[in-house]
């Protein structure tokens, strides 16, 4: 059955990949990948989960001493209903009743999240609350615009993270530039940059907050040890690109770009108005990582609160516009329904695809494999990782490395050990290679229709380079530069 899943994966990518040769939309492949791969599952789930009630360890990997049982789940629900006797009755109560509500919830605070920071930057768009931004970036050269957008991008996803940034970013690169070809080459380096600046900061990405959270890094560790190779991995790309862009941009693209709005009501309200709905929105993107680190409730909780604030104000400010006619009002109510569903369905079924072959133990399987290959050869290993996270999801990648690692006093799996930092990096930057590697590349995928094989032959190997590079400089400060000056 293990090996059908994994038939049935790749299948299912090739046609994620090919989907405007094949005429098929990716969310709806994606969609059936998920079903099919939890059908497999569940037949299969009697013989992936403990045969007995004596809770041994997942079927193939007890050889290993380094493998996690990873089976609490399983002994506290099987505890919970003594009376039910039947083996196969207690598999399919834990795989419908447990296993796949968990992941349905992590799912659904992922689409939740993105629904709702979705939802802000449509709400500032069609306000024009970007014009505040668009109207000092004065330059028409090509380069400058593009190490401009760049540098903020970089910065701005290690504060707010690297998917919400990549949405602002899209939406102001759309203010900018209307041929939708050029914007795909600046689309693509905001996905490298978005993903380089997350890698280094503990709220920049989701990878880095797992890590962060389970106490395998620290802020302190982060920073000093992933900012210099993060900068390398994006800096090398845009040089590569800036070659070849030239010219400028005419005032007649500006001008156009820039009145590409659906509604006008950026044309309804007072520029002091549009201020206020872009300062509010963006201070309800930053409050996000603010809210969690004070309640610790999911970054989804955080966006729907700002979210909410932003609905009582703009329904309180066209209250009291009598004179606008309320076709041409830009509530939430009409804004939400600019949103791409069709992106929010393909995170769906691929997260949940990915989720069936965690719970089938493919990933674990994959990280025993990859450290049995290169004999615990960490920077090996995580640069593998980081390959592979441009395929598959690299939160199960990272989930699986941190199931199967135990944090140690010294050494490399120590808290801020080599192992965890380069995870950090590798995972997060090495999405960037496939522009369905990272949630930051799905979603200019949905917001900006770019394609998959255009991004495969003219990002893929500059965001590789970038990618190698950023781990050269990584491995020669572990290697060389730490040990000269005594750290």
């Amino acid at each position: 059955m293990e090996i059908l899943m994994i038939i049935l994966f790749l299948v299912g990518y090739a046609c994620i990949a090919l989907e405007h040769t094949l005429n098929v939309n990716k969310a709806a492949s994606a969609l059936l990948l998920c079903a099919l791969l939890w059908t497999c599952y569940i037949f299969n789930a009697p013989n992936v989960l403990p045969l007995e009630e004596s809770f041994q360890r997942f079927v193939g990997y007890t050889s290993n001493p380094r493998i996690a049982p990873g089976m609490a789940g399983w002994e506290s629900f099987v505890s919970s209903i003594p009376n039910l006797d039947n083996f196969h009755q207690k598999v399919i109560e834990f795989v419908t009743g447990h296993q796949i509500i968990e992941h349905v919830g992590d799912v659904a605070s992922i689409l939740f999240f993105l629904m709702g920071a979705m939802t802000i930057v449509e709400l500032i768009d069609v306000h024009g609350g970007f014009s505040v931004i668009t109207d000092r970036i004065t330059t028409k050269n090509k380069k400058k615009l593009l190490w401009m957008l760049s540098i903020i991008t970089f910065f701005m996803s290690a504060i707010l993270d690297n998917l919400t940034t990549t949405i602002v970013m899209v939406m102001l690169l759309r203010k900018i530039i209307s041929n939708f070809k050029e914007r795909w080459v600046f689309a693509s380096i905001i996905i490298l940059a978005a993903n380089s600046g997350g890698a280094f900061s503990p709220i920049g990405d989701v990878t880095t907050i797992m890590l962060w959270v389970n106490g395998n890094v620290t802020t302190g560790g982060l920073l000093p040890n992933l900012i210099l190779p993060s900068i390398v991995s994006v800096v090398i790309p845009v040089l590569i690109v800036s070659r070849y862009l030239s010219g400028e941009l005419t005032t007649r693209e500006r001008r156009e770009a820039v009145s590409n709005n659906h509604l006008n009501a950026a044309e309804l309200i007072t520029k002091k108005e549009q201020k206020i709905i872009f300062g509010m929105g963006v201070a309800a993107l930053v409050f996000v990582p603010i809210f969690k680190a004070i309640t610790h409730l999911p970054p989804f909780v955080g966006v729907l609160l700002g979210l909410g604030v932003l609905w009582v104000y703009t329904e309180i400010l066209y209250h009291n516009k009598k004179n606008i006619p309320e076709g041409s009002k830009a509530r939430i109510s009409v804004v939400i329904g600019r949103i791409d569903l069709t992106t929010i369905l393909f995170f769906l079924g691929i997260l949940m695809a990915v989720s069936a072959l965690q719970c089938e133990g493919i990933l674990r399987q994959l990280a025993v494999i990859l450290d049995e290959t290169f004999n615990g050869n960490v920077y090996a290993i995580d640069i593998i990782i980081g390959i592979l996270s441009s395929i598959v999801d690299n939160v199960p990648l990272v989930a699986g490395s941190m199931g199967m690692y135990e944090i140690t006093e010294v050494g490399n799996f120590a808290i801020d050990g080599t192992f965890w930092m380069f995870l950090a990096y590798c995972a997060g930057v090495g999405g960037s290679m496939l522009i369905i590697g990272s949630a930051a590349g799905v979603v200019v995928m949905g917001l900006e229709k770019v394609n998959f094989v255009w991004y495969l032959k003219n990002i893929s190997l500059i965001a590789l380079i970038g990618y190698l590079a950023g781990a050269f400089v990584f491995i020669a400060q572990e290697e060389w530069i730490k040990p000269l000056f005594g750290f």
